[in-house]
């Protein structure tokens, strides 16, 4: 069976939040009706992103977002008592929390909700975050994994009933556990990182792994890779779900779903935004350009990009000279402006592009070949694009046998095929 959830980010240009019909962003109704939807929908989990500091750009706040989002465990234990099976993962930070702290929190949300918790873990490396916990940019990028090791030992430790005494050298507590155990146990692990010490942390501990590796090639290699990863932990394949993320443009005919998708992918690169884009490369100043005009005609400043001041990929991160001159020739063969560039070299989710047919059959190739076990659907418009999927291409994927007809568990764990 195909398993499905949906990351509602919050922030980011996936979003077209400035849509007139766009749901109110932060207002709790917004969450209700899109987690009870995708529970009408058969969906596992109602995936919550989280940020503990509004995002900068270039050391200034970066207005182009909604302004911050409410705390993921608090608002993901009011969907608790407004849904009764769909799954609810909070996005939780290892590099600004304590473990004894943060553990206490999400088995709450696992006990209060019988056993439909899950913890994303992700550590988050960029400064703006680690100035509002007066850490600045805290650890080297692979010292967040080995804390995030730890980290997640500790957490589990707790979960079993254990009393935790620990003296590592970035994890020091003692502790004992003091809330009771959910039906599933304890929370659903999901990780996110791509990098080796992501993929290893995945490996150890994840239950789901909320992948970037859409495209088919790269899924299969992905795949493949943690699969032999996990056999050195002494874990079995089928102990780990692989979930991509994915966004999903549907339309009544291939034609009319492209040039929606054309529609979507220009909206979501407003010209503030892609001057914005621009900048961090720069690392000048471009509001003055017009966006749909040709590329800046300035160098930019001396010295490579700062790791810790955007969310940058770190491939990116060094060769900016080389990478703006390729831009620049890009652009001079295509004819692209600014905007043009910034929507062609932008890295994106993979979005499924067609009628509910055609998307429901590649899915089924992904799922056949063990490419994944599900996707997890990044929405570009709420309600709609959560609504397109329920209504039309959930029909369409139990047709071919590879979706639920109904829920058969009641826990998180269950819904995902666990142990």
């Amino acid at each position: 069976m195909l398993h499905l959830g949906v990351f509602f980010t919050g922030v980011g240009p996936q979003l077209l939040w400035a849509e007139p019909d766009f749901a109110a962003h932060t207002h709790i109704d917004t969450f209700v009706a899109t987690a009870r939807t995708l529970e009408r929908g058969l969906f596992d989990a109602f995936f919550l992103g989280e940020g503990l500091r509004v995002r900068e750009n270039r050391g200034r706040i970066h207005d182009l977002d909604v302004a911050g989002r409410p705390d993921a465990i608090t608002q993901l234990a009011a969907l608790a008592a407004e849904t009764e099976r769909i799954g609810l993962v909070a996005t939780q930070n290892t590099t600004y929390n304590f473990p004894a702290d943060l553990a206490r929190r999400l088995a709450s949300l696992d006990h209060l909700s019988g056993g439909r918790a899950g913890w994303n873990i992700v550590t988050t490396d960029n400064a703006w975050t680690g100035e509002n916990f007066r850490h600045g940019g805290w650890l080297p990028h692979e010292r967040r994994y080995e804390r995030a090791g730890q980290f997640v030992e500790a957490a589990k430790a707790l979960w079993r009933g254990e009393t935790v005494d620990r003296d590592d050298d970035l994890v020091r507590l003692t502790a004992a556990p003091t809330v009771p155990p959910s039906p599933q146990g304890r929370p659903v692990l999901f990780q996110a990182g791509d990098s080796a010490g992501g993929r290893d942390l995945a490996a150890r501990h994840a239950d789901v792994v909320f992948s970037a590796n859409t495209d088919y090639d790269k899924a299969i290699a992905y795949a493949d890779d943690l699969r032999k990863r996990l056999a050195g932990y002494g874990r079995s394949p089928e102990s780990l779900r692989i979930l991509p993320g994915a966004s999903v443009v549907l339309g009544d005919t291939p034609a009319q779903a492209a040039e929606k998708a054309a529609w979507i992918e220009r909206e979501q690169t407003t010209g503030p935004r892609a001057l914005a884009f621009l900048e961090q490369y720069w690392g000048k100043d471009l509001s003055g350009y017009d966006p749909d005009g040709p590329l800046p005609d300035i160098e930019p400043a001396e010295g490579e990009l700062d790791p810790s001041r955007g969310t940058i990929a770190i491939e990116h991160r060094t060769g900016k000279r080389e990478r703006i001159a390729g831009w620049r020739r890009l652009a001079a063969e295509r004819g692209l402006s600014i905007r043009g560039l910034v929507i062609a070299v932008t890295p994106r989710h993979n979005t499924f592009v067609g009628t509910p047919s055609q998307v429901a059959d590649e899915w089924a190739r992904y799922l056949r070949d063990r490419a994944v076990d599900g996707f997890n659907i990044v929405p570009q418009l709420l309600p709609g694009s959560v609504e397109d999927i329920v209504d039309r291409l959930v029909p369409e994927l139990q047709e071919r046998g590879i979706y639920r007809t109904s829920y058969t568990g009641h826990t998180l764990r269950e819904h995902l095929e666990l142990r």
